[in-house]
């Protein structure tokens, strides 16, 4: 019998390599192995699809273009800055949409080159002034936009996104004392119809409340309907790591009845939506890694759910589509929505909208990242410093699962003290593999050894540990968050490779701790995979990287104790 454990570590091996090779394939551009990426699809300016029939289905009808009748020449359009402390936003009075958003307390800068950074560590290059900016969200050059606008119910045209609007006057930016400002736009009278939007920008806060007045200036009743919806192009936002799996970008819908739904903008291509289209309730959002726009109307009024790609523009939409009252001549109908562009902070999307949390994307190990986030959330809250409170998570697994380790440490230690006599065993029997294996099992049960009792329990924890590297890799709390001296922020890698350098030396001194492989090349490999997984360290956030080292530490203490209670030799063996 060939020695399981090892086996058992080859393909774990194997495994790893093809699916860093995956990722690497996936970050330049190439299909994966396993599944095909969603399109990229180029820039465009914003443009509207084709005009919607009367009669034409709500989906088919989430956007059109003014008609000439009934409608007023238009003056050029312009764009306004409102300034707050969170937040710059840009306003266009074409169809007031939201064009543009600037989150100003979360930073960005030009990541360099792994190769180029080391030789600025060393010395070998000089260290380029990196210019930080805030993180742009909405944004007219990649043709993502916040919209809303009116559909007439009979098809004719009524003031919509396209439709250029008058700015009111009023205050532009934030002042020290004032808790918010609004801001004010209305539309030209188009078919009897006029469309009022107040934006309201509060102090602190990523959310803006847009309230639509619809006007009936005519002589006769008009049902219109009310459209919201958020347009981009497909361009993938890669998150985390380069050779890591990517967090999803793309639209997302979600009601009470059906849960939350993301959607690909590759099924959408395909014409692949599956959605349920209609309900009292619900929200729209797209998502990309840390960040998220999100419509979230306020009450319980019927709407109507559309995912769909413009072609005319090469754009995206995820909208919902409500059916107003009738309005009388002389009367207004009001509706209140928010619109939220912003962070994907877990507990305060949760306070805003039912399911809003789930934007934030934990891959296939949700169940247990968000417990695990919860508990470090809490952590963080005792202690105040994100590094110590992934150190802090990190123990309490570590003595949750103490017993289950200290199994398996036992079986590598109870492996690592027969190895002697298994060496003397293979040696002597070298040139008889069957009587040799008969001898090894014989061994084995002699000693009360399991070959696989080290492996199994590796097994449990993996689960909790990919669970605990998706709540790093997926929190936005980690960015620019500062650990220790040169840690100032958890998001990004170890600017001068401290911390991989040290977590590479222990899995260094972890093989040694174990048992000695019996067979040469085997022996090798065991010394040659922590030295080839530490390559992928170098690039990962330094709170990835600082949750393994304490993970390698501790099991470290735990395999050394029982090493020593049993008597074994700790190095070597």
């Amino acid at each position: 019998m060939t020695d399981i454990r090892r086996t058992v570590l080859w393909v774990v091996f194997t495994m790893s390599l093809i699916l860093l090779w995956d990722g690497w394939q996936k970050y330049n551009g190439h299909d994966s192995l396993f599944l095909r990426t969603a399109p990229h699809v180029a820039n465009a300016a914003s443009a509207p699809p084709p005009a919607a029939s009367a009669g034409a289905a709500p989906v088919a009808a989430a956007s059109v273009a003014p008609a000439a009748s009934g409608a007023v020449a238009q003056a050029p359009a312009e764009s306004v800055v409102i300034h707050t402390d969170v937040m710059n936003v840009t306003l266009n009075t074409k169809g007031g949409d939201v064009t543009r958003v600037e989150l100003l307390k979360y930073l960005e800068a030009p990541e360099p080159d792994v190769w180029d950074q080391i030789q600025e560590t060393v010395g070998l290059k000089k260290k380029p002034e990196l210019v930080k900016r805030p993180v742009i969200l909405l944004d007219e050059a990649r043709a993502y936009a916040a919209q809303s606008g009116l559909l007439g119910s009979k098809g004719e045209a009524l003031p919509n996104h396209d439709t250029v609007m008058t700015l009111l006057p009023g205050a532009r930016s934030l002042q020290d004392g004032q808790d918010s400002i609004v801001v004010k736009m209305e539309s030209p009278e188009v078919n009897g119809v006029k469309l009022v939007k107040t934006f309201t920008f509060k102090r602190g806060d990523y959310v803006v409340d847009v309230k639509h007045e619809v006007m009936n200036v005519g002589a006769a009743p008009v049902t219109p309907q009310l459209y919201l919806q958020l347009v981009r192009d497909g361009e993938l936002i890669h998150g985390g790591p380069k050779m890591a799996p990517s967090s999803f970008t793309g639209p997302a819908v979600f009601n009470e009845k059906s849960g939350f739904h993301t959607v690909k903008f590759d099924d959408i291509v395909k014409g692949k939506v599956d959605i349920d289209k209609s309900a009292d309730n619900g929200w729209v959002a797209m998502i990309q890694h840390y960040f998220a726009s999100a419509w979230l109307p306020a009450g319980n009024a019927q709407r109507e759910f559309f995912v769909r790609q413009l072609a005319q523009a090469q754009q995206f939409s995820v909208g919902m589509l409500f059916t107003l009252p009738q309005i009388a001549p002389g009367a207004t109908a009001t509706q209140d929505d928010r619109l939220f562009v912003g962070p994907q902070e877990e507990n305060k999307l949760a306070a805003l909208a039912p399911g809003l949390q789930l934007v934030k994307d934990y891959g296939i190990f949700k169940a247990l990242s968000q417990p695990l986030f919860w508990l470090l959330d809490h952590l963080h809250q005792l202690i105040g410093n994100w590094g110590w409170a992934i150190i802090g998570l990190v123990v309490l697994l570590k003595i949750a699962f103490f017993w289950l380790n200290a199994s398996a440490y036992r079986s590598m230690a109870k492996m690592k003290a027969v190895n002697p006599k298994i060496q003397a065993m293979r040696e002597r029997l070298k040139d008889k593999p069957q009587e040799m294996q008969q001898e090894m099992m014989r061994i084995y049960k002699e000693e009360k050894i399991n070959p696989i009792g080290s492996c199994l329990p590796i097994f449990l924890q993996m689960p909790f540990f990919m669970g605990l590297y998706w709540v790093l890799l997926s929190s936005v709390e980690m960015r620019g968050a500062p650990w220790l001296g040169w840690i100032t922020d958890l998001s990004q890698r170890d600017p001068y490779f401290i911390l991989p350098l040290i977590l590479t030396a222990s899995s260094l001194l972890q093989v040694a701790l174990n048992p000695k492989a019996p067979d040469p090349v085997q022996a090798k490999m065991m010394w040659i995979m922590p030295l080839a997984f530490s390559v992928m360290f170098f690039v990962f956030p330094s709170g990835l990287v600082l949750y393994w080292l304490t993970n390698n530490i501790l099991s470290i203490a735990q395999q050394w104790l029982i090493n020593k209670k049993m008597g074994v030799k700790e190095i070597g063996g």
